[in-house]
């Protein structure tokens, strides 16, 4: 090895880049108050994006940060899987491996897959949520490690970056919100073109406002001669400037070639072609030195010392003459750990491996190959070298070779869930396929991984890798790995492989894939896909695809279109699973068993089942069936009203999920666990599991629910822009998806934007919203969202009575209400009391309301735990209860519902509590407002800060005249009329005039609205 070897074609001095390198140093600074630093550096190649980043290196080294480096490798057509990432941390565990431990404890089984060296790689668990688990704990390690000292991870050549290495990056630059963690990416922007993988990541990161990107310009001319001097250690020709200035074009690697080629003696002069100027140096090397930086530049980013000793077939004596010349001519460098050399800049390496002619190339890495397969200590790693050796095989041009190697490589992928890698991996093998012997393919290894799906032959265990099995591998693969469109087009291709064939079970398999991927891209909702994969697999045998389909079949009937039918799918997928001893299809079929019996009416039956469920999966370990076991007993639960349960529950679920980094999955416990919080008046704790489910979840259900949830919550304290803005934010989530969502999210998207049109005074958009929901239908179970959707209807037509707009289609829209209605279930106490309230506000919406009606409604609901919707419904009762003279019970309830008001931070509840009060000249507070003397009446008007003139206008904007009616009416210009209108807007808090009228007609401000027609609406009596 060599050592010392002194370099002198870079220079010395560090030429520009001095605000750039502030950027950087002022990131440190940040870093340094435990406010985690996301950085991109960017820049064509040669531009100084290394000499820049070693530059801030020294600087953070000095301020005694932890520093580490990972370069991503570019072998053959992909990378290596988080191999930066691998290489940073091997760096941390050699600094801090006392610190680097205790961040990872508990969790080194599942890190070990991005660090080996914390312990065997498990076998699994593998699933669509492992990749996110993975980089969960991944970035939870790094603010641990960064909790107590500033570490600094640099991950280099980004544009090299496996997708697996991408994914991660992404994760992080998203989710690190603690510890002194710095992390720069360097990239060469030049490489990175229209389709290049890169380019979404760059678009993705740069709507981030937490990461700074800093693109390098190349040198002017300046900077160029301070470059010159540096090297040349003297002032320059300001001739020779010139010409190095021209055809370097300001890049500083090139400068520094160009210097270099005049040094060594080339006479070659500065010549026209990039690549010639590249390899000018190498060219006049001895012949030895040539070919062994011909084999490095075919080995990879890097190669190990051993390795090129025994590629390069020479003894050690003339190995180290010729990397003495390399390393002096400053073509090669030693690594910083002093086991193998690199190429000093990557377009060197580049030139030369183009510069090989084919046969050539093929040679070299065959030898490569040869030589890892003779000694398997030539590459320490054990994942790296299979990798590699897969990659060496495949550019020796050798598929005999390649194929098993290939399909090896995807093995090591697989089990470090890079399931990106391992398809493309998979993907090389079938191109490979066709090629390999016959006798090389009867030798492959058996079927990896692939669910339920039988692999081909009597014995999967030893029968060697058919084709279907490598397209049902890829398949998997690509889901797992997030690429449903290619999924898609391999499950296409295993059915037309199968069309010949006689093997309906397998085909059944490609069939119920097919059904989960176009339902996951939103294309269909995947029934007719699981009808195709019935009907294959009727009349066979028991079998774990045949128990398999029959739980996909109950589980789209559960969730698309409820029925008695797919209660006895469900058994019967229970019973298959029992026959063919698969307890984890059985268990998964026993949580749909459960749901159904409880949205049938056995609701004992049916907890019981899913509690028994939940703690055998526990007892086994698997926990993401112990998960969804937890989010449909929380769901359930709040459906019987059992909100506590429910809560305590959630609870549990989450911190077992969380535990297992299972992301979407604690995002739907987190989700039902809001919405119990909601209904059990705990607002501040509903919103913190809401956010909190919008943070961790990976798809868009959970999402779009957890943003729709946060939306109830806006709307009923009285934020009305916040309760649009998640309404908005909700229809995105969901985006495409939403034409075919399932009922359980669709029907609570009907009922807040209902609620927002409401709060706006938009009646006609909340009749159409109610029309829309009762046409789609309320299926069986979903009488949980369709009774709130009824009252938050019915509760806008009371309040719109009397609203001139809202009197066109006013007994068609109560018609739709009562029909919607008498077609719910009541099961439980909570939904008979919902009915009594819809009832109530239907007659109320037509002023046929009575104190019975509304006393009935408030016995119905006090017994529950609903606060929200107790303190309302005293609302309505005290305002009855004031029209009929009775003002004793009627003060206690309007102290007890502002009470529960004010607790839990309905402002808008507590507003219109205040204004009863006011009217009756009642305070809203007091343990004696009854006996106390009268308040003095105020008018409800001018305590809104309304003047005289502006009460006035405020009459007019309710009964729905337009600017130039007021002014007419009022003898005032339109122009005065419309600023009086914007005043009493932003008085009122409001963004509009229909929902200043709402707020006015909702409030009973008036008497009784300016008649703006013949027959003018006969207002209710004034309490």
């Amino acid at each position: 090895m060599l050592g010392g070897v002194e370099t002198r074609s870079v220079s010395p001095v560090f030429v520009g880049r001095a605000d750039e390198l502030a950027v950087l140093t002022d990131a440190l600074t940040r870093a340094a108050g435990r406010e985690p630093q996301a950085m991109l550096i960017g820049g064509e190649a040669g531009v100084g994006k290394t000499r820049l980043t070693e530059e801030f290196l020294c600087e953070a080294d000095r301020r005694g940060a932890v520093v580490a480096v990972g370069g991503c490798v570019e072998i053959g057509a992909e990378g290596l899987p988080f191999a930066p990432f691998s290489t940073a941390l091997r760096t941390l565990h050699r600094l801090l491996p006392g610190e680097l431990a205790a961040a990872a404890a508990g969790q080194e089984d599942e890190l070990a897959r991005i660090l080996p060296e914390l312990g065997d790689t498990p076998r699994g668990p593998h699933d669509e949520e492992s990749t996110a688990r993975l980089f969960e704990l991944t970035a939870r390690m790094l603010e641990r490690l960064a909790a107590d000292r500033t570490v600094v991870l640099v991950l280099e050549d980004l544009h090299w970056a496996d997708t697996s290495t991408r994914h991660l990056l992404s994760y992080l630059f998203r989710t690190l919100a603690g510890g002194r963690l710095v992390i720069v990416a360097t990239y060469r922007a030049d490489d990175v073109h229209r389709r290049h993988p890169l380019r979404p990541l760059l678009a993705e990161l740069d709507r981030l406002r937490t990461v700074q990107r800093i693109e390098l310009s190349r040198f002017n001319r300046a900077e160029v001669r301070r470059q010159l001097a540096g090297i040349l250690a003297a002032q320059p020709d300001e001739d020779f400037v010139d010409s190095v200035f021209d055809r370097s074009d300001g890049n500083a690697f090139f400068v520094e070639e160009l210097v270099a080629s005049k040094e060594s003696g080339c006479h070659t002069g500065l010549t026209e072609s990039l690549r010639d100027l590249l390899l000018v140096r190498v060219e006049v090397l001895p012949d030895e030195t040539q070919r062994l930086v011909r084999i490095v530049a075919e080995g990879g980013s890097t190669v190990e010392y051993p390795l090129l000793r025994a590629v390069a077939g020479l003894t050690e004596d003339e190995l180290i003459e010729a990397l003495r010349a390399a390393v002096g001519a400053n073509i090669l460098l030693a690594t910083p750990d002093g086991d193998g050399y690199r190429f000093r800049h990557s377009l060197v390496r580049e030139a030369v491996s183009d510069d090989l002619l084919p046969g050539e190339r093929a040679r070299v890495n065959r030898r490569y190959a040869e030589a890892m397969e003779a000694d398997g200590t030539l590459v320490r790693a054990a994942e790296e070298r299979v990798i590699r050796l897969a990659s060496y095989w495949y550019q020796a041009n050798d598929p005999a070779k390649a194929l098993p190697a290939v399909l090896a490589a995807s093995v090591t992928a697989r089990r470090r869930h890079a399931y990106s890698e391992q398809l493309r991996l998979l993907e090389r093998a079938m191109d490979l396929w066709d090629s390999a012997p016959e006798d090389v393919r009867e030798a492959l290894r058996p079927a990896d991984y692939t669910e339920v799906y039988p692999p081909c032959g009597c014995d999967p265990a030893t029968t060697a890798l058919q084709r279907l099995d490598l397209l049902a591998e890829a398949t998997v693969a690509a889901r797992y790995g997030g690429e449903r469109d290619r999924a898609l087009k391999i499950t296409k291709t295993a059915l037309r492989l199968l069309e010949d064939d006689n093997d309906p079970l397998r085909a059944a398999w490609f069939w119920t894939e097919r059904s989960r991927l176009i339902a996951g891209l939103g294309r269909g909702d995947g029934w007719e896909e699981i009808a195709r994969a019935q009907d294959l697999v009727r009349g066979l045998p028991p079998s774990q695809v045949h128990a398999e389909v029959l739980v996909r079949a109950a589980s789209w009937g559960m969730l698309h279109k409820p029925g008695p039918g797919n209660l006895a799918a469900a058994e019967r997928a229970v019973a298959y699973a029992r026959m063919v001893g698969a307890e984890e299809t059985e268990l998964n079929a026993r949580i749909t068993v459960g749901a159904l019996l409880t949205d049938s009416g056995d609701a004992p039956g049916g907890l019981a089942e899913m509690h028994a469920v939940r703690e055998r999966a526990a007892k086994l370990g698997l926990t993401m069936l112990a998960g969804r076991a937890h989010i449909n007993l929380t769901s359930q639960l709040e459906s019987l009203g059992r909100s506590l349960e429910a809560v305590e529950l959630a609870e549990q679920g989450a911190e077992l999920v969380r535990r297992s980094r299972l992301m979407d999955s604690e995002a739907w416990v987190c989700g039902n666990k809001a919405e119990s919080l909601y209904n059990l008046g705990r607002w501040e704790e509903a919103a913190e599991a809401a956010r909190r489910a919008l943070l961790v979840g990976q798809s868009a259900a959970p999402r779009g629910s957890a943003s729709a949830r946060l939306g109830y919550l806006a709307l009923a304290r009285g934020e009305l822009t916040e309760a649009a803005h998640q309404l908005a934010t909700a229809h995105v989530h969901f985006g495409s998806h939403e034409a075919r969502l399932q009922p359980q999210h669709r029907i609570p998207l009907y009922h807040l934007a209902i609620g927002v049109a409401a709060a706006e005074g938009r009646i006609a958009d909340v009749r159409a919203e109610t029309s829309a929901a009762t046409a789609y239908g309320f299926p069986l179970g979903q009488h949980r969202y369709a009774w709130p959707l009824l009252l938050a209807a019915a509760t806008a037509e009371a309040d719109a009575r009397g609203l001139p707009a809202a009197e066109a289609g006013r007994e068609a829209a109560l018609d739709v209400l009562r029909t919607a209605a008498r077609s719910l279930a009541t099961p439980v106490p909570v939904w008979t009391a919902y009915a009594e309230y819809v009832r109530a506000e239907l007659l109320r919406a037509e002023a046929r309301d009575t104190l019975a009606d509304w006393t009935a409604v408030e016995k119905a609901v006090r017994p529950l735990e609903r606060p929200y919707l107790l303190a309302r419904a005293c609302h309505r009762l005290a305002e009855a209860l004031l029209a009929a003279g009775d003002r004793e019970p009627a003060a206690v309830l309007l102290r007890e519902a502002y009470a529960t008001a004010e607790r839990i931070g309905s402002r808008r509840l507590r507003e219109d509590l205040a204004l009863l009060a006011r009217r009756a000249r009642l305070p809203p507070t007091g343990a004696d407002s009854v006996a106390a003397p009268p308040v003095p009446e105020t008018d409800p008007v001018e305590a809104l800060g309304l003047t005289s003139r502006e009460r006035d206008v405020l009459r007019l904007v309710a009964a729905g005249s337009t600017n130039r009616k007021i002014a007419e009416e009022l003898f005032i210009s339109p122009k005065t009329a419309s600023v009086h209108v914007s005043n009493i807007l932003a008085k009122l808090g409001v963004t509009g005039r229909g929902e200043a009228a709402a707020l006015a007609h909702r409030l009973r401000l008036f008497a009784a609205p300016v008649p703006v027609s013949p027959r003018p609406e006969a207002a209710r009596p004034g309490v």
